[in-house]
Formats: C-alpha cells, structure tokens, sequence
C-alpha cells in the first residue's frame, strides 16, 4: 500500500499514529487481529471483480494479508521517505531472502558487502548457486573496488550498514550510485538503524531490508521480517512474495505494531546507555577497542553523523589479549546479560563472536576475541557492574 508523508510531526508522534487507519481500526485504539484463511463475497459477480487487483486493503484469501498486516505494512511504508510499499515475512531471514529473489535470474551475479549477515551470506552462496546465480564479496569500504568489480552479469548489491559483528560504516549513496550507475537494484540489510535512524531509500537504497524481530518487536516474542521498497521495485517484490507463499501472521504482526508505539523510547533509552557503557569500557585496560559508530573517534564516526539521525545498543567489544577461554569466562560471569542470539529486546545480551568465520575479503584476526552486547533496558549502573564482573573474570590466570 501506497505510503503517506512522514510530515513535520516529531518521530514518536509518527510511530504512534503510523498504520491506524479508522477503517482497519474503528473505533478502537489498535488495529484487532484479523485472523481468516476465507474471506467470503457477497455474490459471484463480487468474486470475479476480484480476480485482477492485488493489493493491500483488498480481501481476497489470508495469504494475502488482513486489516493487521496491512496495519503494519502501511506503518513501516509511511516511516521510510520515497518508499511504495511493504512486505512481511514470517521471519528476518526471510526478508533479505524474497528480497534477493526478486531481483535476480539465472546468469545474474549478486555483490554482496564482506560484513553482512552470515545466514545472509550462506543463502547466497548455497540455495543461490543451486539457481545458477553467482555471488562475489567486496570490501564495502573500498568504493573505486567496489565500482570495478561491476560486471555484465552483475544485477544486485547487498549492503549492510553497519556491518554484522564488526560495524563498519559504509558509505551507503556512494555505492548505491556507483551500482545504478550500471544499473544494479541496491539493497540494504538496515536493521541496526532501522527506518527511525536511517532513512534507507532517501540515500539510494531501492529496498530496505528489517528484521523485524529486532527494534520493532521489541520483546523478544516474535518472529518476523519486512521489506521496504521503491515504485519500480516493489511490484516486483510483492509478485515474487505472494508466488512463493510467503506471509507474516497476523498475531505477529500485532505483536510488532505494539512494538512499534514504543520504538522510539525504546531506542532511546538503549542507545543513551550504550554510549555510556561504550564510553566506559573505552577507558578499560581489559579492551583493545569498542566498536560502535555513535562513539565520537570510532570508525566510521563521521558517516554517522553525517547520515544518520539515530543509532541503537548493539556493540562489540575487542578484548586486549589473552584467549577464548578467558573471553568465555567473562560471558559466563555475567548475570544480567543473558547468552543469546538475536538482540533488538529489552533484555541485556552478550554472546561471543568469530567474524574470521563470516569474511572473504576483508579478513579478522582469529586472535581478536570479541564479545557482542546488545544493551537493554536495565539500569545503567547495574549493567556496568556486571560487567565489571565479567571483566574481573576474564583477568583470571
């Protein structure tokens, strides 16, 4: 569905009026979930005039989404400037996937950035090649080798800003030029920032891949993905979508629109207190470095600044020395951040990771033992204690 204008309205406004339309909500606060597999016409002539349209805001068959998804597709359409419209996904996986599938053919080459998400990376490399579709990996901080490496047979980009694990800033308008230059669809796995820190589309992107399980639910209780794209790519996208059967449930998607109302002050909060943790650990003999972009001196700091308006609590931290061992001893003495995958919730995580397992090109120490934190919404002080525990921990002989 075709999404509104962001306005002048301040972002939290934004996130609790997107998608509630009064005919998908009447008279209540929240869109209800619309659970139906049939949806029944009134006469066979109604049926027939339903054939051809196929759009959100029409019922047709459950496949096709209800009221509650629609709610949500509209809401995440009205938060990205430029962008035509939305897709869901029963997974985040799911969405760079339908994404990839909608824009390449047999013969076609896919580009993908060095630093992105490792199920990402295997897709491509594995359930692509069965479909006679090569993929190359680039070093997404090298712009000229980026542009030189474009091929005849090359039809798509995959970037992801900041980068999986290591969360390098890439100049996201330079190669998404450098791409329709020669024509290729530039794709962006945005989920770090999201549409509230990075307006994807209005900086070159032509679909804006979000797991959805992450900042938009919120609560680490749902599984779920989107794509948004532009008016030349989003046919595509929903044709390719709905062949392959592919749709969120309404649950979830309810889930996630209550998610939404809060995103804001979720981010907020994570975001302040991973600056403040960031900073701190900085300071740390224990650390060899923190890598976020939001940290004045870090990285990737200047591209930002200059094309962000948000960030989120997601981090790594470079251990100074020692072994996997002691790296491990630190998790394991943590208390109030749990061991898991995923991030995006309001609890505290920490989990140990090998970018060396996930890089063709730009290459990781295997000696670089590093430890992930996504940031909750616990208190400041009591997340520093522990990980001052922790760090106590790793320091053990």
């Amino acid at each position: 569905m075709a999404g509104g204008g962001t306005g002048k309205r301040g972002l939290g406004t934004r996130l609790v009026g997107a998608g509630r339309k009064p005919e998908w909500t009447g008279p209540a606060v929240n869109p209800p979930v619309w659970r139906a597999s049939t949806y029944l016409y009134e006469d066979t002539a109604a049926q027939e005039a339903d054939r051809l349209p196929n759009a959100d805001g029409l019922f047709h068959y459950g496949a096709r989404g209800g009221p509650t998804q629609w709610a949500l597709c509209d809401a995440l359409t009205e938060l990205e400037p430029g962008a035509a419209g939305t897709m869901l996904y029963p997974t985040g996986l799911a969405a760079p996937v339908m994404a990839l599938l909608s824009v390449l053919k047999v013969g076609d080459e896919l580009l993908i950035s060095d630093n992105s998400y490792d199920p990402t990376r295997s897709f491509a490399t594995r359930a692509l090649k069965d479909y006679g579709i090569l993929t190359r990996f680039f070093d997404p901080l090298d712009i000229a080798g980026f542009a030189a490496m474009i091929g005849d047979q090359s039809r798509a980009v995959l970037l992801e800003s900041p980068g999986s694990l290591t969360m390098e800033v890439c100049d996201v308008p330079a190669l998404a030029a450098a791409a329709k230059a020669r024509g290729l669809a530039v794709l962006l796995d945005n989920t770090w920032a999201g549409p509230t820190g990075f307006q994807a589309i209005a900086h070159g992107v032509d679909l804006s891949i979000l797991a959805l399980t992450k900042h938009v639910g919120g609560h680490s209780d749902v599984m779920l993905g989107g794509v948004t794209a532009t008016a030349e790519y989003y046919p595509r996208l929903r044709q390719r979508s709905l062949m392959l059967g592919q749709q969120a449930s309404p649950d979830d998607a309810a889930l996630a629109l209550r998610g939404l109302r809060t995103m804001a002050v979720r981010l907020e909060r994570s975001t302040t207190t991973a600056l403040t943790i960031g900073t701190w650990l900085q300071q740390r003999d224990e650390v060899a470095a923190v890598l976020c972009p939001m940290l004045p001196g870090s990285s990737g700091h200047d591209l930002w600044q200059r094309d962000f308006t948000g960030g989120c609590g997601l981090l790594t931290v470079v251990m100074n020395g020692r072994d996997r061992a002691a790296r491990d001893r630190l998790i394991d003495a943590l208390d109030l951040f749990g061991i898991g995958y995923s991030w995006g919730g309001y609890e505290s995580l920490a989990l140990g990771v090998h970018p060396e397992r996930d890089r063709s090109v730009m290459g990781w120490p295997a000696d670089n033992f590093a430890v992930r934190l996504w940031i909750g919404l616990e208190d400041p002080a009591d997340l520093t204690a522990d990980l001052e525990r922790g760090l106590a921990a790793w320091a053990q002989a």
